[in-house]
């Protein structure tokens, strides 16, 4: 059982070395996808040196910057493993976390994992409380628009069964690719669980990237493909069934 890790990458230099670090340390088969966004602050040359140092590694590379949404659309097309883990070049979240996103799948109770920041006991960095208020007020407008129940709509890490998540066609370019991915697991009717993860969130100052003007673009996107985007089928779980919560 192979799992792929796709990670956009975009002037990371300072967190690159230590994350991958942490996701080849992880004890589990990882095909590790990175994408670099058009980087300029030498996270190519970085990215180069330890795809000779370790064979798990796959460097793709984008003629310019397309946004985060366009690597990671990219990475997950290529993707082969069984599994795909969504996963920042920062060092926001743990990829010990992995086992805790993938036993819900390997049990087969799940389609599709969101590790959410705002369950369970495991640690979390004290930051902006504005971004938490913010978060939340995306998440329940999303939950309003799709009729599930989840607690943290904007975290990064996402877990899938690899054919789910190469089945659904993505348009995002940029940040909106959690909203896009959000509506159109819903409209699917896919298994979905939550579980909690740890998080150590960035300051602006430590390379922390979105910002408001985001969080509009956000609630387009969840407006936009919640009206365009048809309602599947999925005779496994009826409409409107409630996303299982793992502490």
């Amino acid at each position: 059982m192979k799992i792929s890790v796709v990670m956009p990458v975009y002037n990371e230099r300072v967190t690159l070395r230590p994350v991958i670090e942490r996701v080849l340390a992880v004890s589990l088969p990882v095909e590790l996808l990175c994408i670099d966004d058009g980087s300029q602050d030498g996270s190519r040359e970085i990215l180069a040196e330890m795809q000779s140092q370790f064979p798990q590694i796959r460097v793709l590379l984008q003629p310019r910057n397309l946004g985060k949404g366009a690597a990671l659309r990219r990475g997950i097309q290529e993707a082969t493993g069984a599994y795909i883990i969504i996963q920042d070049a920062d060092l926001e979240y743990d990829p010990a976390d992995y086992p805790r996103l993938l036993e819900p799948l390997l049990q087969d109770k799940a389609d599709v994992v969101y590790g959410s920041r705002f369950l369970g006991a495991a640690p979390h960095r004290v930051l902006y409380f504005w971004h938490s208020v913010g978060n939340r007020i995306l998440t329940l407008l999303s939950n309003c628009l799709t009729n599930i129940n989840l607690t943290d709509m904007e975290t990064c890490y996402k877990a899938f069964r690899r054919e789910v998540l190469q089945s659904i066609p993505l348009e995002e370019n940029r940040f909106g690719f959690e909203p896009e991915i959000t509506v159109k697991v819903a409209k699917r009717r896919l298994r979905i669980y939550e579980v909690g993860i740890s998080y150590w969130g960035r300051t602006y100052e430590e390379g922390k990237k979105i910002g408001w003007k985001d969080g509009f673009r956000a609630v387009w996107c969840l407006l936009k493909y919640s009206l365009k985007e048809p309602a599947g089928a999925r005779e496994s779980q009826p409409a409107g069934a409630r996303v299982e919560k793992v502490l």
